[in-house]
């Protein structure tokens, strides 16, 4: 029987692997592992909850404060007991985390086959996003199959030199629309947890957290936005905010005492589905919300120098402001402008239609049995 790991560490990584786990889960001629990293171990706990899923193994690798070397170096001892210990025909990643890369690596020091799910994408600057952009080109480079979620990803991949490269589209269209469902089933829940949060006059969200932006970076994205609070005073502006300090310490200290700022804990993945729902404007440096709010018809603001999803900027579904003044720019142009609203908010997600885990299990299925 064909053996197959699936890797998640972060809450982005189950929510886009969740779909092919249970997708695979349907094929009883395999036997399918899924492991934890424990990368974000609490924001992951949550996903795992809403989805029904318990992994077979949880490494609990995170520690408080700890350092990209520690945390890597940790992941390879312990990813290489399980690979050891259970062996795999096929490991699956995501992405470009940590643990995808180390998850990648490790599979082919077993000379197993990697497959690597959202493959291709790209920047070219190594050092934004960081350290994700030089992790997924490791990953490309041991990959025996790339799922690509678009045909520019594609491109990328062919112009590098791979190929067995199949197009599906992204996951996290799978696991959106499925989230939508059911928070639409159980809208007046959500409705009442979030009644004190939300303005009848429009709602702006705001995600930020990469690791690139730290320190003068988080200076300039907390000014615009104070600024986009003074300006636009009838708008409610939630940031849910992430649990690193120099995230959190830098986000409370400019933006608590704005009156029309609502400063929440990370929120589980189907409450901020909510809340996205819920906007008119979303402002993110998050990859996973890019391909997103297109599906919701929701135009977004990244506040990044770098976008390795030029497809949703070249649809028109958002803008790049890079960490700049130009954020806003920008959102203040949107918000105002009925005609660019409207032609954003209509654009067609680039990302796939929700059926990308159907299209990775296929692949994955006539690989296995080729072997």
């Amino acid at each position: 029987m064909p053996r197959i790991t699936i890797l998640v560490g972060t809450r982005p990584e189950a929510i886009k692997l969740i779909p092919v786990y249970k997708k695979l889960l349907e094929e009883v001629n395999f036997e399918i592992r899924l492991v934890s990293t424990g990368q974000h171990k609490e924001m992951l706990q949550n996903v795992f909850d809403f989805f029904g899923v318990s992994p077979q193994v949880d490494l609990g690798l995170m520690t408080k404060n700890q350092t990209l070397s520690l945390f890597t170096s940790r992941a390879f001892e312990e990813i290489d007991k399980e690979l050891s210990k259970n062996p795999a025909d096929l490991v699956i990643v995501q992405g470009d985390t940590t643990t995808a890369m180390v998850a990648a690596m490790v599979g082919y020091y077993h000379q197993i086959d990697i497959a690597h799910v959202e493959a291709g994408l790209r920047t070219y600057n190594k050092y934004s996003p960081f350290p994700e952009e030089v992790n997924r080109r490791i990953i490309s480079s041991v990959a025996n199959i790339h799922f690509a979620p678009t045909e520019k990803a594609r491109e990328v991949l062919e112009k590098e030199g791979y190929n067995n490269i199949h197009v599906t589209g992204n996951t996290t269209i799978d696991s959106l629309l499925l989230t939508k469902r059911i928070i639409e089933t159980n809208a007046k829940t959500y409705d009442l947890k979030f009644k004190s949060d939300l303005s009848k006059k429009g709602n702006v969200l705001i995600t930020g957290h990469r690791r690139e932006s730290f320190g003068e970076g988080f200076d300039i994205i907390c000014d615009a936005i104070e600024k986009l609070a003074r300006k636009y005073s009838e708008l409610q502006f939630i940031y849910p905010v992430h649990l690193n300090p120099n995230v959190k310490d830098k986000v409370f200290s400019k933006l608590e005492e704005i009156q029309n700022i609502v400063l929440l804990p990370p929120l589980p993945y189907d409450e901020l589905v909510y809340l996205m729902m819920q906007s008119k404007l979303i402002l993110t440096d998050s990859g996973g919300i890019q391909e997103e709010a297109p599906s919701l018809n929701i135009p977004v603001v990244v506040m990044r120098n770098d976008t390795e999803r030029m497809e949703g900027i070249e649809a028109g579904c958002s803008v790049l402001a890079g960490v700049s003044d130009g954020i806003f720019d920008l959102a203040s142009e949107i918000l105002e402008d009925k005609r660019l609203y409207w032609k954003m908010s209509q654009a067609q997600n680039p990302y796939g239609a929700g059926d990308a885990a159907k299209k990775i299990s296929i692949v994955v299925k006539n690989h296995l049995h080729s072997l």
